[in-house]
């Protein structure tokens, strides 16, 4: 049982309150992407919609995982990231992926590509709340590995943004796609996207194209809220509120927003 912690579905949304600003959840993302043992040159996020559905979603062209790296991705209790060539591990305790992908959202599925082995995994509060799950379950398929657990991928295609088989090995053969052979890499996509109390997404994606930010006036007060609580200077810096300010220098990464 890889030595996974059971614990309440419940739990995933009280871990993901450990990020009160949105830009720390994205944070936890971009640090997956430069940690020692994934070694992403190029990182891409972007927003697109899913059969009608806001999705944000992150692509990488790092090292990828096989079966046993995604579960412990998704799973709880452990966390194998170790230093390489004096680069330290951001992530020692294995939990930012999931509080991260948590707080933006209340549903994600991973896509990875590694040498000859292609793996999806999905978390997912709404399919642990809609089951009555009273342990947090992770469903994960693998290609190239013996005995695939088809139980896992009913799971997925019933509770993700994907149907069927082909849709789930198009959007793995799409990772880092070139004219290379056995490209490697990691496609997060995070549905049920937070929003505030008036029902608006709590990202603005279209102000600037090229950029992620957090309105400046959300109608229910929220930011305001936030701001007051962590800045008592008159003005707000564009880091606040700006993904592309705020990390313009987590040059760890060549990553971009993509329009």
């Amino acid at each position: 049982n890889h030595g996974q912690i059971c614990l309440n579905p419940n739990y995933l949304h009280s871990n993901s309150t450990s990020h009160t600003w949105p830009f720390s959840a994205i944070a936890e993302l971009i640090d997956n992407a430069y940690d020692p043992d994934v070694c992403a040159k190029q990182l891409w996020i972007d927003k697109t919609q899913i059969k009608g559905v806001d999705c944000l979603t992150f692509m990488d062209n790092g090292a990828g995982m096989d079966y046993d790296a995604m579960y412990k991705l998704l799973s709880f209790g452990f966390s194998d990231k170790r230093s390489l060539r004096g680069h330290a591990a951001v992530g020692m305790y294995g939990n930012g992926f999931k509080s991260g992908s948590m707080r933006l959202g209340k549903d994600v599925i991973v896509f990875s590509k590694r040498r000859n082995s292609m793996s999806v995994g999905m978390l997912s509060q709404t399919y642990l709340k809609e089951t009555k799950a009273s342990n947090i379950i992770v469903p994960i398929v693998t290609y190239n590995r013996v005995g695939k657990d088809m139980a896992s991928m009913q799971k997925i295609l019933k509770y993700s943004l994907f149907q069927t088989e082909e849709a789930i090995l198009s959007e793995l053969k799409a990772i880092n796609a070139t004219k290379a052979k056995n490209t490697s890499g990691t496609r997060i996509i995070i549905w049920n996207l937070r929003r505030t109390e008036s029902g608006k997404l709590e990202f603005d994606f279209d102000t600037e194209c090229y950029d992620i930010q957090i309105p400046a006036d959300m109608s229910d007060g929220t930011q305001t809220k936030f701001r007051r609580q962590e800045r008592n200077a008159p003005t707000v810096p564009d880091t606040d509120f700006s993904l592309r300010v705020s990390f313009i220098l987590h040059s760890a990464v060549r990553w971009q927003i993509t329009g």
